[in-house]
């Protein structure tokens, strides 16, 4: 199955609330952090959720 890698770029200030939960339940504390996560339907949906603050990769197995 393939990873996702996600790196924070972009802050939530200024954001909804539920944007900044989004971000948090993605694992992401501060920025330029970067988390790596199996991808799934559910990751696919934060991720477009957010897209403007993070950046994705596709990591192959």
């Amino acid at each position: 199955m393939a990873r996702l890698k996600v790196t924070y770029v972009r802050s939530v200030i200024g954001q909804k609330p539920d944007q900044e939960r989004t971000v948090q339940a993605l694992g992401l504390r501060r920025l330029h952090q970067t988390v790596e996560h199996e991808d799934s339907p559910q990751l696919r949906g934060m991720v477009h959720k957010v897209r403007h603050l993070v950046k994705v990769e596709e990591l192959s197995s």
